[in-house]
């Protein structure tokens, strides 16, 4: 067999295999995370938290991930301070982003600022951030203009940044008892 007639098989193997992998992983699944299932389930998540406080298992206090989650959801309206190179907004970005989707959960460091993002000190008093949180996706919801890439994801739809959003908050919320 010639090389050429070899690479050219293993490419149509590599399309025969892969294409069906993508084709399912660009299906979302349901999201897996009831708390965080629609922006309705996690806003009463959020206002419950003023009544029932919980608190964080992980290495950012409670307060310091709202915060954090309350900036991805403003910086999806506002533009995000720093991005990711293109070649990853236009490759391994949306590759993670549709495989998270697939799964209905994100998987991310929790303890990574997002880049270029002011620091969000310890310590802090639950209420504004919660009232933050609330605050940033209430006015996702009302957003009616084009929203900014997503520094590592690239461009996204708002009903694929609602999905990010929520799987973000349910991926912090692993931590949160």
């Amino acid at each position: 067999m010639t090389r050429g007639r070899r690479i050219a098989l293993l490419g149509l193997g590599a399309v025969a295999v892969g294409a069906p992998v993508l084709w399912v992983a660009s299906r979302p699944a349901a999201l897996q995370s009831p708390a965080f299932d629609s922006t309705e389930g996690a806003l009463r998540t959020l206002v419950a938290l003023k009544t029932q406080p919980l608190r964080s298992t992980g290495a950012w206090d409670l307060a310091h991930v709202l915060h954090h989650a309350a900036q991805s959801v403003e910086y999806s309206l506002q533009g995000f301070p720093a991005l990711k190179p293109g070649w990853f907004r236009a490759s391994v970005g949306p590759v993670a982003a549709t495989v998270f989707s697939a799964r209905g959960r994100m998987s991310h460091s929790l303890t990574e600022p997002i880049p270029g993002a002011p620091d969000i000190a310890q310590g802090q008093p639950l209420a504004p951030a919660v009232d933050r949180a609330i605050a940033a996706l209430q006015a996702f919801e009302r957003h009616t203009g084009a929203l900014h890439p997503h520094f590592a994801y690239g461009e996204l739809s708002k009903d694929d940044y609602r999905r990010a959003h929520l799987m973000h908050f349910a991926n912090h919320w692993q931590e949160v008892v």
